[in-house]
Formats: structure tokens, C-alpha cells, sequence
């Protein structure tokens, strides 16, 4: 009996000391995360207006202002880049990202789909092996971007799709993704990446003005 007694109190210490372990993971964490948080908003109005002040350039230019970014084509090939994570256990997270990416090929793209001209950039593991499996054209180019996430490897896989944009390859790039509201709540989005979209609302685009003019080599000096 008492050696039974001395096995319960050893097993009580450890789980309390799990449990101490465990609470310090969670504070480590819960900062980590709060970090990321203030960083994803803090960085979302200046993309939000400089896609809008690309737009409205492209709106208020003739021909797209000649931007080869900007030309639309008739669509034949499409690229979508879907953004997934590395790993499971994240709930309906990654169903929720190939749902859309599947419904929208289904939605807008099903005649290039049928010919087969439909090709998925993944970053994100768990996209790639999704799309693999089921026979989509799955490039796993980028797909380990997370690993080594930085400016440069993102501005890496941003470069590419310009590149094979401009030459034809795709005539448009749509990004699927998962827009943080908060820890509990994410917005599922489909958006266009390429051609750079116009502003639809001429009353929106006369309300701003542009002044463009070429640099001063005393503006360098």
C-alpha cells in the first residue's frame, strides 16, 4: 500500500510540473502570436491603399498606361497561387482554402479546366499534397516557403508569377488565401493578382488625382 501511495504522489509531481511546462509554452506563444497579429495589421492599410493607387493609375490610363501587368487578355491559361500551412491540426483552416480554390475553378474557370489549363502554385505542404493526390497540376516550386519565410523568398515567388505573366504563360494569376480577423475568425478570399484589376467605379476613380513627372537628378543629390 504505501509503495502504491509513493507511485500516486511521484505521478501528482509530474503531471504538476507538466502542467507548469505546458502554461510557460502557452505565455511564449500567446506573445509570439500577439507579435504577429500587430504586424499583419499594422502592414494591411499601406497594402490595401498601394493596390488602390495601382489601380486607379491603371483605371486612368488609356490601354492600361502601356503596363504589360496591366493588359488583359483572352483567358486561356490560369495560375492559381494557393496559400495553405505546413501542418494539420489547424481545424477546417486548410479544407477551407482548397473548398474555395475548387469552387472558383469550378465557377469561372471550368472551360480551361476541361482543357486542362489550369495550374496551382502551392505554398503551403498540406495544398500541395492535396492537389497532387487529385491529379491538379500542383507545383511545389514555393511549396516550402514557410520554412524560410522572408521578404526576399515571398518577393522570389512574386517575381515568378510576374515573369510568367508577362510572357504569356498565364493570362491570369488568382490568389487564394486566408485574410486574419482575429484569433478565432478568418475570411476566406479569392483575389486577383494579375492583370492588375481597375477600379470599377468611375465616381471612385475621379476621386483622386495623380501628378506624375520624371526624377530630377538634383532630387538625388
Amino acid at each position: 500500500m504505501a509503495g502504491q501511495l509513493k507511485e500516486v504522489r511521484n505521478r501528482i509531481k509530474s503531471v504538476q510540473s507538466t502542467q507548469q511546462i505546458t502554461k510557460a509554452m502557452k505565455m511564449v506563444s500567446a506573445a509570439k502570436l500577439r507579435r504577429a497579429q500587430d504586424a499583419i495589421i499594422q502592414m494591411r492599410p499601406y497594402a490595401q491603399k498601394l493596390q488602390q493607387l495601382l489601380s486607379n493609375i491603371v483605371s486612368n490610363s488609356s490601354g492600361g498606361g502601356g503596363m504589360a501587368l496591366a493588359t488583359e487578355r483572352p483567358i486561356e491559361k490560369v495560375l492559381f497561387i494557393v496559400i495553405t500551412s505546413d501542418r494539420g491540426l489547424a481545424g477546417a483552416f486548410n479544407a477551407n482554402v482548397i473548398k474555395l480554390t475548387k469552387a472558383t475553378i469550378q465557377e469561372k474557370y471550368s472551360a480551361q479546366s476541361k482543357k486542362g489549363n489550369i495550374t496551382i502554385w502551392n505554398i503551403g505542404k498540406k495544398g500541395y499534397e492535396h492537389f497532387l493526390k487529385n491529379n491538379y497540376k500542383a507545383d511545389a516550386t514555393f511549396k516550402d516557403i514557410f520554412l524560410h519565410l522572408t521578404f526576399e523568398n515571398v518577393q522570389a515567388a512574386s517575381k515568378a508569377a510576374m515573369k510568367a505573366y508577362e510572357e504569356q504563360q498565364f493570362d491570369v494569376v488568382e490568389i487564394v488565401y486566408s485574410q486574419f480577423k482575429n484569433a478565432g475568425t478568418q475570411k476566406f478570399e479569392v483575389e486577383r493578382f494579375l492583370p492588375i484589376p481597375k477600379t470599377a467605379s468611375k465616381a471612385a476613380r475621379r476621386q483622386i488625382s495623380f501628378l506624375i513627372h520624371p526624377a530630377r537628378s538634383w532630387l538625388l543629390n
